[in-house]
């Protein structure tokens, strides 16, 4: 029993560590969901839990050693949530009033890219991980995880159902949704 709690604490504690900035991410997307219908809340949710899923399976993969995913090629995943930044800013440039808000995921696919791009470096942490607790410790994780997957997303939808943050967004949204992604993006690059 004393094994199990530690595990799920182990767990929730990597889990929080390593996705913090995702609540970030997430809450930009569901403030894109709200003001520009795009993406919508299933494809953040179902986006979300397919990027995740990614990439523990990556993890658990490199966990039996296989080395599919060499370091350095990691860091390239920035690019993703780099060109989504850039493609916004460039819609907000062009920002007139009666344009809709600039999107930057637009469906199921491209949240689950900046999922995994966002989380590309999580590998090099799920990995060591899942490789020194054994099977019945991996599985509790990734039930944990799966867990938290949801408290995230209903997090980041509740933080951008906030009066204020929707105020911000609807002013600020066109600058800041791009800049969010564009930061993530650069600090994935930088690795």
């Amino acid at each position: 029993m004393g094994d199990l709690v530690g595990t799920v604490a182990a767990a929730v504690g990597v889990f929080a560590g390593t996705n913090v900035d995702d609540l970030v991410v997430l809450t930009v997307l569901f403030l894109a969901a709200r003001t520009a219908g795009r993406p919508r809340p299933w494809q953040i949710w179902a986006g979300q839990y397919a990027g995740i899923g990614v990439l523990v399976a990556v993890s658990a993969v490199a966990a039996l050693g296989l080395t599919i995913v060499p370091d350095g090629w990691i860091r390239l995943l920035g690019l993703i949530p780099l060109a989504l930044g850039v493609r916004g800013l460039i819609a907000a440039l062009r920002h007139d009033d009666d344009a809709p808000e600039p999107v930057t995921a637009s469906g199921l696919l491209s949240v689950a890219g900046v999922t995994i791009a966002n989380g590309g470096d999580n590998i090099s942490v799920y990995t060591p991980l899942l490789r020194t607790i054994g099977l019945a410790g991996s599985l509790v994780t990734v039930a944990v995880f799966a867990v938290l997957v949801a408290v995230w997303c209903a997090a980041g939808s509740l933080l951008a159902s906030h009066p204020k943050v929707i105020a911000g967004a609807r002013r600020y949204g066109h600058w800041i949704v791009p800049a969010v992604f564009i930061a993530v993006g650069a600090l994935i690059l930088a690795g």
